[in-house]
């Protein structure tokens, strides 16, 4: 039993032995399996990376470069060829065996795609009405310029420096014949110089962002291949707008010219085109100086002129304070709208010109009557033309309408001194008697006081006729004349209403002749009758 127990223990170890050894056999030809499965998975992409199929090989020899599968072989041709080029670089001998074919295939792809690229480049030469050259039609071809550029670059900046010949002596021959056509049409300036710039914006704004997609260009690189197509056009059109500039005189046009750049240049912000940035800084080099000069000589011109030299004068508003009402209201209602201090400056500049200008002209009159009928007349009609196109709170509007009440009280007192001037005097000396405590000084003046009364009642009523009449003829604005009739009987009811005030003192209080002072109410209501209405 002991030596068949031994023997059974001696089997057991012996088995155990063996399962030991199988395992590890197990084990070793586990990890076999697993390297040349993951060997199997690196051959068969090495394998599907390096074989070239039929359907590849026949869309690029025989399919036209628009048909869709064209297209599509061609970015798997692409992909083959950046396989090998990185198989290469490794050591791959197997990629001797398809390099050969690629070849093939990549030059009928350039030549084909080169062929007709060039032939689409060449199509933009034919005439077009819409002066619109479309290049963006080639922007579903662009994988095509990416293959070039990734494969044969000496094609690819063939293509590009043919593409920036033919364009830009496109768009300068389009431009040129544009810009003459357009100069003949009786437009203002202003609405030619939109016209034109802004189909160079549209152009030019369709140009760069074609540039940056189709050529695969951004910032600098962009910008130098924008300026290869356009440069010559835009420095055309700033020669002739610089031709032009030399003998234009209108600062209306011009400074309109610059509102028009300033939005323009918002426009290409707002489409995220930067290209013709410097091009609008050169167009606002022409035109700021020209504007501040025609500006200038504006100024110098009111300076220089002669009330004398200009012929016989009236009352009447005169043609420069009408001509530079315009002129401002407009400059002031576009500069409203985005403000530019220089000329603000100026326009005050030319208002202390103009203003100068009218009290030289009616110093001319002889009566002081006269000077402020003129006066009125022409501050009236320039804060009308102002306050019809400007704000209220401008400060050219503020300024007349200041002018404008100190005259026009001025002119009341003026209206008022013939038939009521005795009435004038004595109110004020006696308020200021009263004030000083010295009223009992009023005690003399019982001659004068009656005489006053009497005076005012027997002539008032023709003093006012005969004041509202000269009122309507001597201001050209009813409505202006109105307000200074409707002024002076508000200043003859206040004076009326102190001379009654003077009368209630003491010491004039027992005249005799205040039972004919005439009620205040009762006058007011009959100066009513006497209100214009227009």
């Amino acid at each position: 039993m002991e030596q068949m127990l031994g023997a059974f223990q001696s089997d057991l170890s012996s088995i155990s032995s063996e399962i030991r050894t199988l395992q590890e056999q197990s084990g070793a030809m586990n990890i076999r399996l697993r390297n040349r499965q993951a060997v199997r998975g690196k051959l068969g992409e090495l394998v599907d990376g390096l074989i070239v199929p039929s359907a590849l090989i026949t869309a690029i020899l025989e399919a036209p470069v628009t048909e869709p599968r064209f297209l599509e072989q061609l970015q798997e041709l692409d992909a083959k060829a950046a396989a090998v080029r990185e198989q290469e670089a490794r050591g791959t001998a197997a990629c001797a065996d398809v390099r050969g074919i690629l070849d093939r295939l990549r030059v009928k792809a350039v030549t084909k795609i080169r062929e007709f690229i060039l032939q689409k480049i060449y199509s933009f030469r034919k005439p077009m009405t819409n002066y619109q050259i479309p290049q963006t039609a080639l922007l579903k071809y662009r994988f095509f310029y990416q293959f070039l550029l990734g494969n044969e670059r000496a094609t690819a900046k063939e293509i590009r420096d043919e593409y920036v010949e033919t364009l830009s002596k496109i768009y300068l021959s389009y431009y040129r014949s544009y810009l003459g056509r357009l100069m003949k049409v009786q437009y203002p300036f202003e609405a030619l110089f939109r016209s034109q710039h802004y189909a160079l914006l549209d152009n030019s704004c369709r140009e760069y962002l074609f540039i940056c997609e189709f050529f695969v260009v951004s910032g600098s690189a962009a910008h130098e291949l924008f300026n290869a197509v356009m440069g010559r056009t835009l420095s055309m059109t700033l020669k002739h707008l610089e031709s032009y500039l030399t003998d234009c005189y209108d600062a209306i046009a011009v400074f309109l010219c610059i509102h028009i750049v300033l939005r323009f240049r918002n426009i290409a912000a707002k489409r995220d085109v930067p290209a013709l940035d410097r091009y609008w800084e050169q167009v606002l080099a022409l035109l700021w100086p020209r504007f501040e000069l025609i500006l200038e000589m504006n100024v110098q011109s009111v300076r220089s002129t002669d009330p004398q030299r200009l012929g016989g004068l009236d009352t009447r508003p005169h043609y420069i304070t009408r001509r530079y009402a315009e002129f401002s209201s407009a400059l002031v209602s576009i500069n409203q709208t985005i403000p530019n201090e220089r000329t603000m400056q100026l326009l005050g500049q030319l208002q202390v010109e103009v203003e100068n200008f009218v009290l030289r002209v009616a110093a001319e009159f002889s009566s002081r009557k006269e000077q402020l009928v003129f006066l009125i007349n022409n501050y009236d009609m320039m804060l009308g033309v102002l306050m019809e196109r400007a704000a209220d709170d401008s400060k050219e509007v503020e300024s007349f309408q200041q002018l404008l009440n100190a005259r026009t009280q001025e002119f009341i007192e003026e209206l008022l001194s013939p038939p009521f001037g005795g009435l004038v005097a004595f109110v004020k000396e006696a308020e200021a008697l009263i004030e000083r405590g010295q009223a009992e000084r009023l005690r003399g003046e019982e001659a004068r006081v009656t005489q006053l009364i009497r005076g005012f009642g027997s002539s008032w009523k023709s003093s006012v006729e005969s004041l509202s009449q000269d009122v309507m003829r001597s201001f050209t604005n009813f409505r202006n004349g109105t307000s200074i009739i409707q002024g002076a009987l508000t200043q003859l009811i206040q004076l009326y209403h102190r001379f009654h005030r003077v009368l209630s003192q003491p010491q004039l209080r027992a005249l005799p002749a205040r039972a004919e002072l005439i009620n205040i109410h009762h006058l007011m209501v009959e100066l009513k009758k006497h209100k214009p209405n227009f």
